[in-house]
């Protein structure tokens, strides 16, 4: 697929350095505020880059009370916030397997959806998502490569670019 929109622009993108998990949290409560029903977070990086992290921090500043964990063997887990809040990991699934789980559910539902390891299953992915790439820089160092596809998340990446996350 394709990074680039409609008029064959470039996505817009943005290198957001987080020197510790107070960082990664900074950012995850920004796009938690910009969170409307219908968002999609597509998060990958490597094993242990912080992706379980980043999405606890995301869903603790959407509102949700309970324990976020990774949903590695339940492979979805619901969670009420402001929003509710779909936690995918689509690690251990085959693009076949992805496709009978009925995703354009959450996608175009009424919460918001993050999901690990997105580009296992690209192919289902809405053309419109917020893409982050979790970099680890150092022991508790992360580097986020976001990238923001389709109007809305154009949006809040230049924005996030422009005015920082605080």
């Amino acid at each position: 697929m394709s990074v680039e929109d409609n008029k064959g622009n470039p996505p817009a993108q943005w290198v957001y350095e987080a020197e510790d998990l107070q960082g990664t949290e900074q950012l995850a409560a920004a796009l938690a505020k910009l969170a409307l029903p219908g968002t999609v977070i597509a998060l990958d990086g490597d094993l242990g880059a912080g992706k379980t992290a980043f999405s606890q921090l995301f869903a603790k500043h959407l509102g949700v009370k309970d324990t976020v964990n990774s949903p590695t063997f339940t492979l979805i887990k619901e969670y009420e916030g402001r929003l509710p809040f779909y936690h995918m990991d689509v690690y251990r699934l085959s693009l076949d397997e992805a496709d009978e789980l009925g995703l354009d559910e959450y996608f175009y539902g009424d919460g918001v959806t993050l999901v690990e390891w997105a580009s296992l299953i690209e192919e289902l992915l809405p053309q419109d998502v917020l893409r982050i790439y979790v970099e680890t820089v150092s022991a508790i160092g992360r580097r986020m490569h976001i990238k923001g596809q389709g109007g809305t998340y154009e949006a809040w990446v230049s924005a996030l670019k422009e005015n920082g996350v605080s």
